[in-house]
């Protein structure tokens, strides 16, 4: 079955020659057989074959009898889950999800955010361009989605921007997950706390924001994460981060502290805003996955907001497109707590904006 998916993917979505498709699935039936007795390898390397020419010569009858005006039948034509085809309609609209459903099975964005601990952005985009890189220009007028520091490619990276990796003058960061930090606008000399914090890329770029002034405190439950975070400030010459082992969920009596000036909640979520670059993703998810992931983003919120301070501000982010851990989530938070109200939502989709799929919410606190 292997051998026939694999050449079915080939025959249909790639550029390779029907001849080499074949012939290699047939090969692979092989191999995979010899085990059982020569006469089943060839049995199994005949049936192959046979699927495989025919599906070659019906090709295009098959490729435009698929649909996807319903949910069931845009699971299928997409490729995912049924229930997420569903979840996206009901949520969505159906033009909505359609469009979207084509988005994650496309190439995802190649970006990077430049640290400005280590690097001028313009100095190392016109550096990285001098070198061959192929850096796409920059699109409007900045904004979010458009920061100086965001480089996005139009072609694989070359050796001078993995040599700019390896220096930590620049992370692999979706534009979507900077606008995360660019909606927290950390500044110089404040007290930040990161909760949820590995890998650490974002927090790394919550530094660079306040100019390595003040205090970001890193908060990760897995210890081997928060080695890598400390690792990485490290590189990124993030001097300013204090990376603290602790439950983030656990923090509504005070556990992190209190009075911090701006806090990110970026909590563990179904991650269906970033398929297009983890396709393998959408089959490890569930409804019921969905639902006890809400419950744990609820109650690291609740810390998130007993650790802000009057007049502080919150932002709550996830990298997924799924109402039960966005919306539902900030409305119940909000009727919980009345001290604090929602100033902006900012919502990014790959299908429109070219970047994962984000839900990001600014909470205050009142004074």
């Amino acid at each position: 079955m292997a051998a026939l998916r694999l050449g079915l993917f080939e025959l249909y979505f790639s550029e390779a020659s029907d001849h080499a498709v074949v012939d290699g699935a047939v090969e692979l039936a092989k191999g995979g057989m010899r085990r059982t007795g020569g006469r089943r390898a060839a049995g199994a390397a005949g049936m192959v074959n046979a699927v495989l020419r025919r599906a070659a010569t019906e090709r295009q009858a098959l490729l435009e009898s698929l649909s996807d005006g319903s949910p069931e039948q845009a699971a299928v034509a997409h490729s995912v889950p049924e229930w997420l085809a569903l979840l996206w309609w009901q949520e969505l609209g159906g033009e909505d999800a359609r469009s979207l459903l084509r988005a994650v099975n496309e190439p995802p964005e190649t970006a990077m955010r430049v640290n400005a601990l280590r690097a001028d952005p313009k100095t190392l985009r016109s550096e990285l361009e001098a070198a061959g890189e192929q850096i796409a220009a920059q699109e409007g007028n900045g904004g979010l989605l458009h920061p100086p520091e965001a480089l996005v490619w139009d072609g694989p990276l070359g050796e001078a921007a993995r040599r700019a990796l390896g220096e930590g003058r620049m992370f692999a960061q979706s534009r979507g997950a900077q606008a995360v930090v660019g909606v927290l606008s950390p500044e110089a000399g404040e007290s930040v706390l990161d909760l949820c914090a590995g890998p650490g890329v974002k927090t790394v770029a919550i530094a660079a924001r306040m100019d390595g002034e003040g205090e970001v405190v890193a908060v990760e439950r897995d210890p081997a994460r928060a080695r890598q975070i400390s690792e990485l400030t490290q590189r990124a010459g993030a001097q300013n981060v204090r990376v603290v082992v602790a439950d983030a969920a656990s923090g509504a009596g005070g556990d992190h502290g209190q009075g911090y000036d701006r806090v990110l909640v970026d909590p563990p979520c179904s991650g269906l805003g970033t398929l297009a670059s983890r396709p393998d993703a959408r089959w490890r998810k569930d409804p019921d996955s969905i639902e006890r992931l809400a419950r744990t983003q609820a109650s690291i919120l609740g810390s998130g907001i007993a650790a802000t301070r009057p007049g502080g501000t919150l932002v709550y982010a996830t990298c997924t497109v799924s109402e039960a851990e966005n919306e539902v989530i900030v409305a119940d938070a909000l009727r919980a707590h009345k001290d604090v109200e929602c100033v902006r939502r900012l919502e990014t989709r790959p299908d429109r904006d070219a970047t994962d799929g984000f839900y990001i919410a600014e909470l205050r606190k009142a004074a």
